[in-house]
């Protein structure tokens, strides 16, 4: 169980970006985290994650989260990941096995089969040796994935992991999570394409800077709660918005 508590924080600690936000995850379950621009979605991630200041608190299996910390993954945003960076595919992936190991510790050989399987899983093997400034937008999300993977985290957060990826990349990626989430893992995952959240999330999350609703996707992705979020001029067709 994951629980979020009150969970507030600020721009320039006068104008709230994210505002007592609180609800609870009781199973594993891709969750959705939705809302307008500027909602505070990446910041309600950030925030309950400690990542950036923060007031409120966030517990899993009701320890405090920095009890807890080996047991979550984050991926933030592509666009504020550094590209040219002089790392390899595989180097990038095996950075998810750092929080297991202790100072100057290496890498064993197991290590690695944990990496290169995780790279198998998503479809990126032939690409492992590549520096990851020459992949795609779609195949480096792949790669932020595996690691994931190796990290073998409970709770992943995953911040617009759809933007700028090609089809094929997105379908391997939903069908990797709904395979975390069988193995009892609970994802999060911020998105902005309403017409994909029916057949992507079991429940939702609806911010607007507060709250707005919270639930299973049937009772939360309601034509009421998404005027509420995004206003009276939404415009739903096929549970798209129209931007």
């Amino acid at each position: 169980m994951l629980k979020f508590q009150q969970i507030s924080a600020s721009y320039d600690g006068v104008h709230q970006a994210v505002d007592h936000v609180s609800f609870t995850v009781e199973k594993p379950a891709i969750v959705g985290i939705i809302g307008p621009n500027g909602a505070g979605k990446s910041t309600f991630i950030k925030a309950a994650l400690h990542l950036i200041s923060n007031t409120g608190e966030t517990t899993i299996e009701g320890q405090p989260l920095k009890s807890v910390q080996k047991k979550i993954a984050y991926v933030e945003q592509k666009t504020a990941i550094d590209y040219t960076f002089p790392i390899t595919v595989r180097e990038c992936v095996s950075l998810g096995l750092y929080p297991q190991k202790t100072i100057f510790q290496r890498f064993s050989k197991t290590d690695w089969q944990k990496v290169d399987a995780a790279l198998d899983l998503v479809k990126m093997s032939e690409f492992k040796e590549r520096q990851i400034g020459e992949l795609s937008g779609g195949q480096f999300q792949r790669v932020l994935i595996a690691r994931t993977l190796v990290q073998d985290a409970s709770y992943i957060f995953l911040d617009e992991p759809f933007v700028g990826i090609d089809a094929t990349s997105e379908g391997i990626i939903m069908d990797l999570l709904q395979n975390f989430k069988a193995q009892g893992k609970t994802i999060f995952i911020v998105h902005h394409d309403l017409s994909k959240v029916e057949d992507y999330f079991d429940e939702l999350v609806i911010l607007n800077k507060q709250l707005i609703a919270h639930g299973p996707i049937k009772e939360t992705f309601t034509e009421k709660n998404l005027i509420a979020a995004f206003g009276d001029s939404i415009f739903i067709k096929g549970g798209r918005l129209n931007d």
